[in-house]
């Protein structure tokens, strides 16, 4: 019997690491998805792994430090990329160095500086460190359009729009 691998969501963790002279450290991916793009340092959670664990082991695997985590910037998700149509959920986090000798694997990434935030504009991002990167320095414009409105009675529904199932009667 032949089983075909199907498609699933990918949850993964960002670090955003900004140093004392606001300073982020970015890398260059050497791996599908967004080769040769700037990204910061993440990657999967995987099965039972705490998402902060996942953080610390993903970027001491692709740029060899440690960081201290100061909490979620925001979630991130990218649909239908690559040939094999993935699906990511990305939980950024913000995080402070604690060591600075910058090893890049080479597996993941083949290049790892330290960026300033009027530097940042001339790196090729995906959308979603782009995305990150406008939340936390406004002045770069990234994030000049504002979401659209949320009408909370579009995102749930109330009890007059559930289908009915089944009538009193059947009860």
């Amino acid at each position: 019997m032949e089983f075909t691998k199907q498609p699933h969501i990918k949850a993964s963790v960002v670090a955003c690491i900004i140093d004392e002279q606001e300073r982020v450290l970015l890398t260059r991916r050497c791996i599908h998805p967004f080769c040769s793009q700037w990204v910061m340092p993440g990657g999967k959670i995987d099965h039972g792994e705490s998402i902060l664990a996942a953080l610390h082991r993903e970027v001491e695997e692709e740029v060899g430090i440690t960081v201290r985590a100061e909490g979620l910037i925001d979630v991130f998700e990218h649909i239908g990329v690559g040939d094999r149509n993935d699906h990511f959920i990305i939980l950024y986090y913000r995080a402070s160095p604690l060591s600075f000798d910058l090893v890049p694997n080479g597996d993941e990434c083949t290049e790892a500086k330290w960026v300033s935030k009027d530097e940042l504009a001339g790196y090729s991002m995906p959308p979603g460190g782009r995305h990150i990167l406008g939340k936390l320095f406004p002045e770069l414009g990234w994030g000049d359009e504002p979401p659209p409105d949320r009408v909370l009675e579009d995102e749930l529904p109330g009890e007059l729009k559930l289908p009915q199932i089944c009538s009193s009667e059947d009860a």
